[in-house]
C-alpha cells in the first residue's frame, strides 16, 4: 500500500499496529490481484489506485489536520445520514470501515455469531483497533435501517460517541413527519458537536456539493449503458466506494475526468470486455470496501457488471436535493424528502425498488440480474422473493447469491456464476 510510514499517526490513534500492518498487506495484495490485474482500465483510475494505496494514510492525515484546524469529523455507516448537514457546518463526513472479516473474535463477545457480516465487521474493526477513521471521528451517526444495526449501536455507543437516527420503515404522512423531526434532531446534534449554527448559506453549499457529487456518479452510470462497456463493474464499484471517503469536491472533479475519458472510449467503440460479453446488473445489499468478492468472481467468469442497484451504487446517487429552498426550514424539508425516497429493503411496502431493478436492467441492456444478499440480512433475503417473482414476470434471468465476507465459498460462487452465464448465452 502506501510508501510513506504512518506508524506514528496510527499509534497516536490507538491502532493495533501489528494487526493493522497485516491488514494493509492483505488489502494491498487483494487490490493488486483484483484491480491492477485488469486489462485496458481507464487511465483516470490511477487516481483511485492512489486513493486506495493511501486509504489509511494520506486521507486520515488530512482528517487529523482538519481537526487541528477546528473542523469536526463525523463517521457514518449508511447513506441515510444526510451529508449536506455535516458539510453545512464545514464538517467532514466519512464512511467507516465495514467491509472485511476482521476482529471477528472480539465482535462475537458482544454479538451473536449469526449476525450479518457488515455489522460484525464494523464492530470488529473498532474492537480490534484497525479503523483509523473510527478513531478520528468526533461523532458516529448510526441509523435504524435494520434491527441488527439498531441493537448493535446500543453496544457500540459504549466504545464510541454514537448518535442514532430513527429511520421510519413506512412512507405515510406520519412517517414523513417523524423523519423530518429526526432530520431536525440530527441538525441540532451536529450544531452541538461542531459549535456552529446551521445557516441557509451553509446548507446551500452542502446541498450543492452533494448534488454535484451525485450528478457525477449519475453521469458515470449513464455511460455504462454503452456497448461495449467502457469501464468494468469492479472499477465502477470502487468509484462508488471511494465516494464515501474522499473530499467531495476533489472526488467530483476526478469522476467527471474519468467520465470525459469514457466518452472518448465510447466514441471510438472501445470497451473493457467484448461487445457480446454478458451484461450483469448486481442488486441487493451494500458492498463496503474492501468487499469485492462477488464482482471479481462475475467478471473473471467473462461477464461485465454494468450497474449496481445498491446503497453503494444507484440507490446512493439516484435522487438530488432540490436547490430552490431559501430558508433553513425549506432546505431541511427538501433534504428530508430526498432521503425518504431511498428504496432500502427496510421499507414496507417497497414496490419502488422492484420498479428500479427492472428500469435499470432495461436501460443498461442487462442480460441478467444477480441478487446479492449478506447472510442473516433479513430485509434483503426476504425481499429477494419479491425480486425473483418480478424478474420472472419481466423475463429477466436472475441468480440469487447469499454470502458473507469470507473466501470459503469462492469456488462454489464461481461454479454458480458460470452456470448462470451459460444460461444467458444460450
Amino acid at each position: 500500500m502506501s510508501h510513506k510510514d504512518y506508524t506514528a499517526m496510527w499509534q497516536g490513534l490507538g491502532l493495533n499496529i501489528e494487526a493493522h500492518d497485516g491488514l494493509m498487506k492483505a488489502l494491498g495484495q487483494a487490490y493488486g490481484d483484483i484491480f491492477l490485474a485488469q486489462k485496458n482500465r481507464p487511465k483516470g483510475m490511477q487516481y483511485l489506485d492512489f486513493v486506495l494505496s493511501e486509504i489509511h494514510g494520506l486521507r486520515v492525515e488530512e482528517l487529523l489536520k482538519a481537526k487541528a484546524e477546528g473542523r469536526k469529523v463525523i463517521g457514518t455507516f449508511c447513506l441515510y445520514v444526510p451529508e449536506e448537514l455535516i458539510l453545512a457546518v464545514d464538517g467532514i463526513c466519512v464512511g467507516l470501515c465495514a467491509g472485511a472479516s476482521v476482529g471477528t473474535e472480539q465482535a462475537e463477545r458482544y454479538l451473536p455469531r449469526n449476525t450479518c457480516a457488515l455489522i460484525k465487521s464494523f464492530f470488529g474493526f473498532k474492537l480490534a483497533g484497525l479503523c483509523p477513521y473510527t478513531e478520528s471521528c468526533d461523532l458516529v451517526i448510526g441509523e435504524t435501517t435494520c434491527d441488527g444495526k439498531k441493537k448493535a449501536y446500543e453496544i457500540f455507543a459504549e466504545f464510541k460517541d454514537t448518535f442514532v437516527l430513527e429511520v421510519p420503515h413506512m412512507k405515510g404522512p406520519e412517517d414523513k413527519r417523524l423523519w423530518l423531526a429526526e432530520v431536525r434532531r440530527l441538525a441540532a446534534k451536529i450544531e452541538e458537536v461542531s459549535g456552529r449554527a446551521l445557516t441557509a448559506d451553509g446548507l446551500k453549499r452542502g446541498i450543492r456539493a452533494t448534488n454535484a457529487k451525485r450528478a457525477a456518479l449519475q453521469r458515470l452510470a449513464r455511460l455504462r449503458q454503452a456497448r461495449p462497456a467502457p469501464i468494468s463493474g469492479l472499477d465502477a464499484l470502487l468509484i462508488n466506494q471511494v465516494a464515501f471517503y474522499d473530499a467531495p469536491e476533489r472526488f467530483t472533479a476526478q469522476v467527471n475526468a474519468i467520465c470525459d475519458e469514457l466518452e472518448d472510449r465510447i466514441a471510438r467503440g472501445e470497451g473493457v470486455a467484448p461487445a457480446d460479453a454478458p451484461r450483469i446488473l448486481v442488486s441487493g445489499c451494500p458492498m463496503a470496501a474492501p468487499n469485492w468478492k462477488v464482482p471479481a468472481v462475475v467478471e473473471r467468469a467473462g461477464a461485465v457488471i454494468v450497474g449496481e442497484e445498491s446503497c453503494v451504487g444507484a440507490r446512493g446517487f439516484r435522487n438530488l436535493v432540490p436547490e430552490d429552498g431559501e430558508t433553513v426550514d425549506e432546505m431541511l424539508s427538501a433534504i428530508a424528502g430526498r432521503y425518504l425516497n431511498i428504496d432500502c429493503a427496510c421499507f414496507t411496502p417497497n414496490a419502488e425498488r422492484l420498479d428500479h431493478i427492472v428500469q435499470m436492467a432495461r436501460e443498461l441492456q442487462a442480460d441478467g440480474v444477480i441478487h446479492y444478499s449478506l447472510m442473516f440480512c433479513t430485509p434483503y433475503l426476504v425481499e429477494a422473493g419479491r425480486v425473483r417473482q418480478r424478474a420472472r414476470d419481466e423475463g429477466i434471468p436472475l441468480l440469487e447469491v447469499e454470502t458473507d465476507y469470507s473466501a470459503e465459498d469462492i469456488g462454489q460462487l464461481g461454479t454458480r456464476v458460470q452456470a448462470f452465464l451459460e444460461v444467458i448465452r444460450n
